[in-house]
């Protein structure tokens, strides 16, 4: 599911407003979350999951062009874990 068809989901379920302020809203929900984690905020959303930032060692790596080996410094990554509601829907899928 992309944002878009996100967006047009929600608007189908708030038909009284409009599609551009139900846009508006999921871009400020985003952007929210996108603030927390450049923060190093925990982003728990019960049912669903928990977002957080996470710190990657450095290390070496292999240069796949040229096979020789490089150093990857160390990053910040994003994560999220599926909470155990989400988990087990998605399992009964299958």
């Amino acid at each position: 599911m992309t944002k878009n068809e996100l967006i047009r989901e929600v608007h189908v379920t708030l038909r009284d407003y409009h599609l551009r302020d139900v846009s508006y809203a999921v871009n400020v929900i985003f952007e929210a979350m996108k603030m927390a984690l450049k923060k190093n905020e925990r982003i728990e959303i019960r049912g669903f999951g928990n977002f957080t930032v996470r710190n990657r060692k450095p290390r070496r790596g292999r240069n796949p062009k040229t096979g020789t080996t490089v150093q990857i410094p160390p990053r910040k990554v994003a994560f999220f874990k599926v909470g155990k509601e989400l988990k087990g829907m998605v399992e009964a899928q299958g």
